[in-house]
């Protein structure tokens, strides 16, 4: 697999807890999205990407896997 795998084209809005790591998914095969499972240990390519919550707040998750800053969305999935 070259690319990620785009599971939806929107961000994901969760509420994340202060001091709680994350885990998010990079390769698009995971079927606990937007986060981890190990899917992406069958493609050795993509590896999930860690996130610290330094507070309790809703935070957006990019869902299309091309976001410029992972694990969070920078609208990547509204440019052309």
């Amino acid at each position: 697999m070259e690319n990620p795998i785009t599971p939806q084209k929107n961000p994901y809005k969760i509420k994340v807890e202060k001091s709680k790591t994350y885990f998010w998914c990079a390769c698009g095969l995971s079927q606990k999205q937007p986060f981890c499972d190990g899917s992406h240990k069958k493609e050795g390519k993509f590896k999930s990407i860690k996130y610290l919550a330094e507070e309790s707040k809703e935070i957006y998750f990019c869902g299309c896997k091309m976001t410029g800053r992972p694990p969070l969305c920078d609208g990547s999935h509204s440019k052309p």
